[in-house]
């Protein structure tokens, strides 16, 4: 989520530093228990150490900063329990999804134990004082205002920009492994519902089609189970793991894939939809409401875990690609255009509007510096 905070941050100094003063708030993670000298279980050790951050640590520190300002945008629901600790109507958080709050709003999909819920009832409880919520997609506002967590004038949907890197003209310097081979591109983390297991059955099927053809996947590393998946399909040496890219390195990933493959059953909205196609590189996404926000009519869409459809959508682009470059050239140019729309200009000027209308039903006050 730094990258909306970064954004906007830039755009506010550049474009409306008469009118904004902008600072971004970023407390140190405390280490305890992660700074010990064991092996085993540092993992556990360090996620500790993020939960007692988040809900003892970060809320204190920011309660002394409180004075300081007159606005905060917290650019992440997931913080809630902080807004706790700030002046009641001067909070605007940015909602990307339910997922945080899933285990209370719907805990016959996602049951947890006692202690999780607790910690999702205290950031829930934070998040529901904020003076006004920012959705990137319709289909997560819709989502919000179906549990009934917020009015409807209280939730308004700004989409994200595509950093200006993704439009700019690729560095032929920044090579993007695998060099020279025709690859699929999946972008994203491996959490269950980006669906990993589709994604793999997919590519094995195409890949009894076209052999030579690779999967790039940037993001986490897989799951056991998500390993195992691959090394039973009999793909486990055609997949290329990279997960730490630099932006300029993704920009030129999506330049030189084939296809990027989104297979999610659940999104905010879906950067990377976006990103890729200021790239020009087309677009197969789940047919799910927030990636058609995203890709509109310039990506192809497949029913959520439909593994023949898939495998005979990215087939027959494959085979396009190859046999008709002006059809091809025709879908990037449609891509890049599409894209286009989504800048942090943009969502910076129209999230200013909603930090107008927050200051101006809080009462007079002093220039907003969010």
């Amino acid at each position: 989520m730094d990258l909306f905070g970064d954004m906007l941050a830039r755009c506010y100094r550049r474009d409306h530093a008469a009118e904004i003063s902008v600072e971004q708030l970023r407390p140190p993670l405390h280490p305890r228990f992660s700074r010990l000298p064991f092996r085993r279980g540092a993992a556990s050790l360090w996620n500790t150490d993020r939960l007692i951050n988040r809900f003892f640590d970060y809320p204190r520190w920011l309660k002394k900063q409180a004075s300081r300002f007159d606005l905060f945008h917290l650019i992440d629901h997931s913080y809630g329990q902080l807004v706790r600790e700030l002046p009641r109507g001067s909070t605007v958080v940015t909602c990307h999804d339910l997922d945080t709050f899933r285990c209370l709003l719907e805990p016959h999909l996602e049951p947890r134990p006692r202690w999780f819920r607790q910690m999702a009832e205290t950031t829930l409880n934070g998040f529901l004082q904020c003076s006004h919520v920012i959705c990137p997609s319709a289909s997560t506002r819709s989502q919000l205002l179906a549990h009934g967590l917020f009015p409807e004038h209280l939730v308004t949907v700004i989409p994200p920009g595509v950093d200006p890197v993704f439009f700019a003209e690729p560095n032929a310097a920044l090579s993007q492994p695998p060099a020279n081979q025709t690859y699929l591109l999946h972008v994203g983390s491996t959490i269950r519902r980006k669906r990993i297991d589709v994604l793999l059955r997919i590519f094995a099927r195409v890949s009894q089609e076209f052999p030579k053809v690779v999967l790039l996947r940037v993001g986490g590393p897989f799951t056991a189970e998500q390993s195992q998946l691959a090394a039973g399909l009999g793909i486990a040496d055609k997949i290329v793991h990279s997960a730490r890219l630099t932006k300029e390195q993704l920009a030129v990933a999506y330049q030189n894939a084939a296809l990027l493959l989104q297979t999610s059953d659940a999104e905010g909205f879906g950067l990377p939809v976006i990103e890729a196609m200021a790239r020009g590189c087309v677009v197969v996404a789940s047919d799910i409401a927030p990636l058609r926000e995203a890709g509109g009519s310039s990506a192809e869409y497949c029913a959520v875990a439909d593994i023949p459809a898939w495998s005979a959508t990215v087939t027959r682009l494959l085979h396009e690609r190859e046999t008709s470059p002006d059809q091809w050239d025709a879908r990037k140019h449609h891509a890049r255009r599409h894209a286009s729309a989504y800048t942090w200009p943009e969502n910076a000027n129209r999230t200013i509007a909603v930090y107008r209308s927050v200051l101006n039903a809080a009462g007079p006050c002093p220039s907003p510096k969010p």
